[in-house]
């Protein structure tokens, strides 16, 4: 499955409690378990305004079903192309 980074704009992200950062996990799991596999959640980044999410799925509008029923806001979704690190340069 490709990889795709989606990232989401969310003024004030960085200042969600855990008990709100939960509940916006318990709301994609659900809807991930009702897209029958399509697309998988692997980990998202808070910063102050904007939440940048990993996930593997079928294809780009998977990623973007996940973000309509979920209520979640998808502004830009990318497909991986490629990854780098340090071990790249060795």
């Amino acid at each position: 499955m490709p990889k795709f980074v989606i990232e989401r704009e969310l003024p004030g992200a960085g200042q969600l409690s855990q008990d709100e950062l939960h509940a916006i996990a318990v709301k994609s799991n659900s809807v991930l378990a009702d897209m029958g596999g399509r697309a998988q959640w692997l980990q998202s980044f808070v910063t102050d305004d904007k939440i940048y999410c990993v996930y593997v799925g079928d294809d780009a509008d998977a990623v973007r079903e996940h973000a309509r029923v979920g209520g979640f806001p998808a502004n830009v979704v990318s497909q991986v192309a490629g990854t780098i690190d340090p071990t790249t340069g060795e």
